[in-house]
This record gives structure tokens, sequence and C-alpha cells, in this order.
């Protein structure tokens, strides 16, 4: 038999008490319904982005981007000049002329320094003679050129000292000293110990397939040995990284970054644990510097050291370790516009199409976008004048951003990706917009990540360090190496020169003249074509 429902309480006061219980009861619902789904679109956002990294495009662009604030300022902005009387005069009317009175591009002529071998052709004597009768003369020639590569020579230098003695006395024997080695009583020559480091450092060739290539041309030359190599020729480098570091610190300001390194001996600490490779970028518009430096933790105790005597302005990203640098006397902090919009970037990817969070994304994307644009347009103004060029275009846009930034803030979840990106910009934007109040600064901190991206590309080859000595040495090699590059040299023939001249060094000077601004491309090839000239 059905048991007859609960008769509702005769009490006025009893059902009110149920109703507000049971108001009670349908608001907790409610709010438990609506973390439920607040959960369900952060997962939601979490699965668009994994799909996005692991089968999408790895740019961040984003298409479809949406409107600018002021769609007709945007369009001023573009500053199309308008085309002269004699442009319009001369303009195809037809789109096939206009694509005919293009001039394609042609190819590149090959480097003027390459050696060139001459190949004569001639016709054959036969041909020599005219229809005539007559013999033909040469009257010119036609030249063409092929680009031709000769696969790596392994030789021996053989050092021959002469002996000497005096027949007369016969009192002893005199030896001709050998000249300093970079690595005394080993078979590396300078130009070896180049080769191995610009092979492993720049092309991410680990030791082992070194091992492999080297035993083609029937030389056996272990990686261990190599890797002792490494270790006793970066020990060379370290008074040159010294004064780089000097120059480093001297600049108005400075780049700062950090990636993980797995060093497998490291005392109190197991071989799969994660150490870190520093990096800073800086030094003076004509001795740019680029420095690494291994350290077993990424605690802020380590930026604190490395920068423990300078004074300007360090561009960092989001991470706290560098705090404590920049509550140091005369350090102020940048932050990186290009953090910020990677930001918003993932928040757009995040969302559905056409949602209204992807149309608030994209209209901070937008208006980034707008401050790179100013900086391309003032690459290569003075400092005086790329400030003032910043004080009339991007201050106006930075204001609209923080309009945008005050007004949205309130009406976005903060848990979601636009919230994050939102939190973001508002925690950090002191920082982001510093750079304006001097022309020589920049916009992010990109050079520091241009900076890592040689040393990760080579970590995925070659996987970890050893030991801490190894770890030490592959941050001063890196350092020399990415420093060149960035004076405008060519690793190898530096290397080699400087891994000569080294041994010999005797003063401070001798080791200023070393430095990567100190010399030039082609000082740098007379020194490898005279070496080589020298050798029989």
């Amino acid at each position: 038999m059905k048991r007859p429902p609960n008769p509702l309480p005769s009490d006025p006061a009893h059902l009110q008490n149920l109703v507000l219980e049971l108001q009670a009861q349908l608001l907790v619902q409610q709010r438990q319904l609506q973390q439920k789904d607040l959960r369900i679109q952060i997962l939601e956002e979490y699965v668009r982005l994994e799909k996005l990294r692991r089968y999408g495009p790895k740019s961040e662009k984003v298409a479809g981007q949406g409107e600018l604030f002021n769609e007709v300022e945007t369009l001023a902005e573009v500053d199309l000049p308008e085309p002269t009387a004699l442009e319009r005069a001369e303009a195809p009317a037809h789109p096939s002329a206009r694509r005919t009175s293009t001039p394609r591009p042609g190819r590149k002529p090959l480097p003027a320094e390459l050696p060139r071998v001459r190949i004569l052709h001639e016709l054959s004597e036969g041909q020599q003679v005219c229809p005539c009768g007559c013999q033909l003369k040469v009257i010119g020639e036609e030249v063409s050129e092929q680009l031709d590569i000769v696969p790596a020579q392994v030789r021996v230098l053989q050092h021959v000292r002469q002996k000497y003695a005096c027949r007369a006395c016969e009192q002893g024997v005199l030896t001709a000293p050998l000249p300093p080695q970079p690595i005394p009583k080993s078979q590396a020559s300078p130009g070896l110990l180049a080769h191995l480091m610009v092979a492993k450092y720049l092309d991410a060739q680990p030791l082992h397939r070194q091992e492999k290539a080297l035993a083609r041309s029937q030389v056996h030359l272990p990686r261990q040995t190599q890797a002792t190599w490494m270790i006793r020729a970066s020990q060379l480098f370290q008074p040159l990284l010294n004064l780089m570091r000097d120059t480093l610190l001297s600049g108005p300001y400075l780049h700062c970054d950090e990636t993980r390194l797995q060093v497998l001996k490291e005392p109190d600490k197991p071989a799969e644990s994660q150490s870190y490779m520093w990096v800073q970028v800086g030094g003076l518009p004509d001795r740019r510097v680029i420095l690494y430096d291994y350290r077993d933790t990424r605690s802020g105790r380590v930026p604190v050291e490395l920068l423990a005597d300078y004074q300007g302005y360090l561009m960092v990203d989001g991470y706290e370790g560098y705090g404590a640098v920049g509550r140091q006397d005369g350090v102020q902090l940048l932050a990186c516009w290009a953090h910020a919009r990677r930001k918003f970037v993932e928040a757009g990817k995040a969302q559905p199409k056409a949602s209204k969070t992807t149309r608030r994304a994209d209209q901070v994307i937008q208006q980034i976008a707008r401050l790179y644009k100013i900086e391309r347009e003032a690459q290569e103004f003075s400092p005086e004048a790329r400030y003032q060029f910043r004080q009339e275009r991007s201050l106006p846009i930075l204001a609209d951003l923080r309009a945008w930034l005050d007004e949205n803030r309130a009406q976005v979840l903060p848990s979601g990706k636009l919230g994050e990106a939102i939190a973001y910009l508002d925690k950090y934007w002191p920082r982001l917009v510093r750079y304006c109040e001097d022309g020589r600064l920049p916009i992010d901190n990109n050079p520091a990540e241009n900076a890592i991206r040689p040393f990760v590309i080579g970590r995925k080859n070659w996987l970890f360090s050893a030991s801490q000595q190894g770890a030490h040495a592959s941050a001063a090699i890196y350092s020399l190496i990415e420093t060149v590059r960035a004076n405008g040299l060519e690793p190898y023939h530096y290397l080699r020169h400087v891994l000569k001249a080294l041994p010999r060094v005797q003063s401070v000077e001798d080791y200023e003249r070393l430095l990567p601004w100190s010399l030039t491309a082609d000082t740098l090839i007379e020194s490898r074509l005279a070496d080589e000239g020298g050798v029989g």
C-alpha cells in the first residue's frame, strides 16, 4: 500500500521555517552547480589549449582578430602615402601588366670572400678555325659560378723542434722550444678544439656523434677525451669572461632569463633533479655581451649573486626570483610585453571561436601589436628621438589599455585564462610601461629568449651534463660563442685565433685585445690563412 505524502505543517511559523530551509538548500545547490560549470569551463580551456599545443600551429598569431578600440584611429595608423602624379601616370592599368613590371627576386651572388677555383673551358682545336679558314681569337669570357664543398680535412700537425750542439766544445744540446699550447702535452690543436666547440655548442652535435664522424676518417677520439678537453680549454676563457662581465654590467639595461638543465653528478642531489642555466644579455651598443651561468638551483639568491654590483634597468619575465634584485638600490625592473601578449593569445585560443572572451583577448592583442608597430618604426631612431616618439604615440595606447583593464577586470572570472592574463597585466603594469621612460630601453625580453634558444636546441641533442665541471664548461663556451656571434664574427675563426693566443697572454691589455669587439673578421681570416700557410 502506497504511503501518503507527509502533510504540510499547520503551524505558519513552522511552515515559514521549512520554506526558508528549502530556499537555503536550493541556494547551496545553485552555487555548487555554478562551481561545477566554472570547473567545466576551466577544464575545457585546458583541453583546447592542450590540443592546440599538440596538434595546432606553434605561432602566436591569431586568425580573425577583433577590432581595435577606435577603428578610425586604427586606419589612420597605417599612414599609407598618397601616390604622386608621376606614379599615377606610370601605374599599369591591367593586373598582368603590374605583375610583369615588378622585378622578380634574383639569385643572391656567392660571397666574394670565398676562394675561387678557376676551371677553364676551351673550344677544341678544330672548332677554333673559322669556316673562312682564319684562326679564331679569344675576345672575352663568360663566367658562371657553382658552390662546391670539400669535406672536413683531418690532418696531423708535426711540431719539429730542431736540436743544436757545438762540435767544438760539446758542452750540451739546445732544442728549439715548443710554443705554448692551449692544452699542454695533448694532441689537441687550437683548430681541433675550435671545431669540436662549434660543432657541439653551435651546431648541437653531441660529442658521441663527433666521435663517430671522426672514426670515418680513421681517427679514434673517445668522447671522454673530448669532454676533458672542453673542460680544460674553457678554463682558459675565464679572464675573457671576467672582462665581458664588466662590460655587461656597465650597460644601461640587462635582459635575464633561465632554463632548466640536468646534471647527473651533483652533491646531495639525485641525478634526475633539475638545475638551471641562467643567461644575461646586455652591454653597450657596439659591445654586446651574452653570458651563461650554471647554478644548481632556481633560487632568487642566484640573480642577486650574478648582479651584485649592477645599477640600471633589468628586463625579466614574471618569475618572482628576480624580486630581490629589483629591491636593490639603483635597480629598476622592466616587464616583458611579449609575455603579457602570450597570455592573451592563450586566453583567445582556449575559448570557442567568436566568443565574447575571444573578442576581449583579441582587443588587447591588437593594441599590443600597435605598440610593436611603433617600436619597428622607431628602430633606427636615436634614443632621444625614440623617447619622444613613444611619448607621442605609445602613451595614448597604453592609456587606452589601462582603461580597458580597469573596465574588464571585475567582469571576468579570475580563474579562467582571460582572468589570469588580465591579472598578469594588472600586476606588472608599472614594470610594463616603464620602457617609455628612456629611449634606450627595450619593450620585451626577446633578446634573452633568443639567447637561450641555442642552448635549448643543444640540450635536446646532448640531453644532460655529466658533472658540474662539464656544466660550467658549457656555460663558458656558450658565453663566448654567442657573444662572438652577437658582435658579427665567425665563431670558428675566433675560437681558433683565441685558443692559439691565450697561452701566450701576459697582461690585461693582451686579454682586452682578444675580446670579440677588439677583433675584425678580416683579422681572423688573415690569422687562419697565416696558420695554414705556415704548416708544411
